[in-house]
């Protein structure tokens, strides 16, 4: 299983309605920190109704909770959009 593979399995318990997922590693080759982490760069839109009533901070918690053994390790910086389909 590739690393969009597992990022994609770790996200299913949200019974996404929409995963967007970018690996975005390209556009910070050299940059120092993803160097000595070794991760990758990726952006993501999720589209749940697990997010519905639920703050920002709140919906990234739990999306970081789900991915939290990949991170600082195979991700080293992840940008999130944590939608309602209703937001979406």
């Amino acid at each position: 299983m590739n690393l969009v593979q597992a990022i994609r399995a770790r996200l299913a318990p949200l019974t996404p309605a929409t995963v967007e997922l970018a690996d975005d590693s390209a556009d910070h080759a050299g940059h120092a920190e993803a160097l000595r982490h070794g991760g990758g760069h990726f952006s993501l839109t999720i589209v749940s109704e697990a997010f519905v009533g639920q703050s920002r901070v709140r919906r990234h918690q739990t999306v970081y909770a789900l991915l939290s053994d990949l991170i600082p390790g195979e991700i080293h910086a992840l940008q999130l959009r944590t939608l309602t389909p209703d937001e979406f």
